[in-house]
């Protein structure tokens, strides 16, 4: 297989159908694309029903060319990740990883046009973020919830506004920012560093105001970043966790049970935000985003210190902290769903509480003169509740 048979297959991908984020390429099924949060399959010429473990190593191979690091990355890790580029018709992030002994790659497409927060219509609470001088703000959710989207955005108004040396350290670079207000350096693992641990010391050396750091990945780069935003520095990461209480526990689950008391500590002089996000299938197509956001009141450096209780949780915290421009999952939802953008089926099945869900959309149909829940559905619906909490 030759670059120019990648290149139409990956072009017949990206223009098979509207709202393309991921390309799939495994053996044992056809192409396939991620369109508006659903995988559906591309008919090309000549047609392909099942990929071949042939088909899927020559096309992984070629994208990784002769990069000795990647391969080494994926004989000996299982997996590599590289940037791609479709001519200037695309870019993508891309994942290359075994699995029953074959190869399987997915394509991410990259977006080309920097997003603004005033376009992604986020919260207020974004404004005071790009203000923040110092500490940690941290996004967070499942891959593929537009983390980078939102940290991309928040950037762009940090380039707006202030004049500060911006270091960024991603895997790979996915949105190109120009040199406008800010100073940007973009660096790119594996061809600028070689881990986020060793991109984030060296960073210190840089004289920047604010990092970026692509993603917490283990111990050593929470312990330098939380050190750089101790001394002065405004750092921006991400983190694989739900909500915004998991994450707390998910950084404290980094460190040995006697650190903890001390991370706890540093962790209420460094945290400023934690924003928490899901994508929902959107009203006509596409997807929008649901966030769940935290900033650290006193009520919830009490809670980083001596940890949640069975009345102080941090989802009450939120609940209740609107006045500071916090939110739950379910308040978002509501709001989306008052808006016309989500559905109620969708707003159900996204919601971390649905008894709380339930309550909320009944209200908002009381007031347009719908008609609401059941009694029997409400019935089933505490049983339900009672199992637990939404899991993604």
């Amino acid at each position: 297989m030759k670059k120019t048979e990648i290149d139409y297959w990956i072009t017949a991908m990206l223009e098979s159908h509207n709202n393309v984020s991921d390309l799939n390429i495994t053996v044992g099924k056809t192409l396939q694309v991620e369109s508006s949060g659903q995988l559906v399959p591309v008919a090309v010429e000549p047609p392909v029903s099942e990929l071949t473990p042939f088909q899927t190593e020559t096309f992984a191979l070629n994208l990784i060319g002769n990069n000795k690091r990647l391969l080494t990355d994926l004989v000996e890790h299982g997996s590599c990740d590289l940037p791609y580029a479709l001519g200037n018709k695309a870019r993508f992030r891309v994942n290359i990883f075994s699995q029953k002994g074959y190869y399987t790659t997915v394509l991410r497409k990259l977006e080309s046009e920097i997003p603004t927060i005033e376009n992604m219509k986020f919260p207020p609470a974004f404004d005071k973020m790009a203000r923040e001088i110092n500490g940690l703000i941290l996004f967070t959710g499942a891959t593929g919830t537009g983390k980078t989207t939102s940290l991309a955005a928040l950037l762009d108004r940090i380039n707006h506004e202030r004049a500060v040396h911006v270091v960024t350290l991603e895997d790979p670079i996915e949105y190109v920012h120009p040199q406008r207000k800010a100073t940007f350096n973009q660096r790119e693992l594996g061809s600028d560093f070689s881990a986020f641990a060793v991109g984030l010391r060296a960073a210190l050396r840089q004289a920047p105001k604010v990092i970026l750091v692509g993603e917490m990945r283990d111990r050593e780069t929470m312990e330098i970043a939380m050190t750089a935003a101790e001394t002065g520095h405004l750092v921006l990461s991400t983190l694989h966790t739900i909500d915004a209480g998991q994450t707390i526990n998910r950084i404290l689950s980094m460190f040995q049970q006697e650190e903890q008391p001390q991370i706890r500590n540093r962790l209420v002089d460094t945290i400023r935000w934690i924003v928490s996000q899901r994508l929902l299938p959107k009203v006509g197509g596409g997807r929008v985003a649901a966030m769940e956001i935290l900033c650290t009141s006193l009520r919830v450096k009490d809670l980083i210190l001596n940890g949640e209780t069975e009345e102080k949780t941090f989802y009450n915290i939120v609940r209740e902290g609107s006045a500071l421009d916090m939110r739950t999952f379910d308040q978002h939802i509501l709001e989306l769903y008052s808006q016309n953008l989500v559905t109620e089926k969708t707003a159900i099945t996204y919601c971390s509480h649905r008894n709380e869900m339930n309550r909320g959309l009944d209200r908002l149909k009381s007031e347009r003169g719908e008609a609401t829940t059941s009694l029997t559905g409400l019935a089933m619906e505490e049983e339900e509740e009672r199992g637990g909490r939404f899991r993604r």
